[in-house]
């Protein structure tokens, strides 16, 4: 009897990528020829179409005619990515698993280091970016800025400088997989389930075609995602405000007193109640939108519904329980 083969699971969330999937499937599939000729690793590939407008699941349908290994999971609409990728985790049944996109600025010629440090025993292996050609300044920088602040607030500590390209062992994603809240920040639950975790440090590509599906609006909300996902900082900040702001009021009227029964000086007039009136109204209305965002949040969760919905799914001929 053989000795039963590692089976390594490689998770592609996409959406409107029909121009690039072709090439990024061939490099991906040369890395994973490489490993099963050298390391003697098989592996299936998971796609997982998050309702795609263009010709996407053409090609995966395509792709899967000349590769059994690949497994196709389509979506009922669009979901997001982060749900896209939960759902392809949900599926995997490999010894490790690889996250990865489709736009070919993560090479899949990672991926062998990736499984080299999974091998020394780690059980999350995340490539760190020390380069990210192809980016604004803006969005650079946004970045750097938004991964700091998140650390110093949150007390679950995610890489800085870190997408979701990533190794997990089977025990990470079967920990995963117990997390089924709604608002989903993959990258901080990833984090969040511990187990030993190690960087790999690569140089990250410009998008091989096609745009980026993230505008600056839909990173600004991935931001507050994570932001009250991981931490209550801004609840508590809001309380910290609120009552340094009661304080300076609480002084400033006993100012005016003071001035008007010794000085007898009168009460300032419209403009400086308007100013002050505008100012504590704009604090109150920043506070009721802070706890807004959780509630909103609690308020969603509460209903429970399903994080996805599969239209299709096409389930590669490759399983752990069937390779001997």
């Amino acid at each position: 009897m053989q000795k039963e083969l590692p089976l390594l699971s490689i998770v592609v969330p996409l959406y409107n990528e029909a121009n690039i999937l072709t090439a990024f499937h061939a490099r991906l599939m040369a890395v994973l020829e490489t490993l099963k000729r050298t390391l003697n690793i098989a592996s299936e590939i998971i796609y997982v179409n998050d309702g795609s407008t263009d010709t996407s699941a053409m090609v995966l349908l395509a792709l899967k005619t000349q590769d059994p290994s690949i497994a196709i999971i389509d979506l009922s609409r669009n979901f997001g990515k982060e749900i896209a990728l939960s759902a392809g985790l949900d599926h995997t049944h490999g010894d490790a698993t690889i996250v990865i996109d489709a736009d070919l600025q993560d090479p899949p010629e990672i991926i062998p280091k990736l499984i080299e440090q999974w091998q020394k025993g780690f059980d999350v292996v995340f490539a760190t970016r020390i380069s990210r050609a192809g980016e604004s300044w803006i969005k650079k920088r946004s970045a750097q800025l938004f991964y700091r602040l998140l650390n110093k607030i949150s007390p679950i500590q995610i890489p800085v400088d870190t997408g979701d390209f990533r190794l997990l062992s089977r025990r990470s994603v079967e920990a995963l997989k117990h997390l089924r809240e709604t608002h989903r920040f993959m990258k901080g639950l990833f984090s969040w389930v511990g187990f030993p975790q190690i960087a790999v440090p690569y140089e990250r590509d410009p998008r091989f075609g096609g745009e980026s599906k993230f505008n600056y609006w839909k990173l600004w909300n991935l931001a507050i995602e994570g932001i009250t996902s991981f931490s209550i900082a801004p609840l508590k900040l809001s309380t910290y405000f609120g009552f340094t702001t009661a304080c300076v009021a609480f002084i400033y009227a006993l100012v005016i007193v003071y001035k008007t029964l010794v000085f007898g000086e009168s009460v300032q007039g419209y403009p400086s109640l308007m100013v002050v009136m505008l100012f504590l109204g704009g604090i109150q209305l920043i506070t009721l939108g802070i706890i807004g965002e959780y509630l909103g949040r609690t308020f969603v969760e509460t209903k429970r519904r399903p994080l996805y919905l599969v239209k299709n799914y096409s389930p590669s001929d490759l399983d752990s329980s069937a390779i001997t």
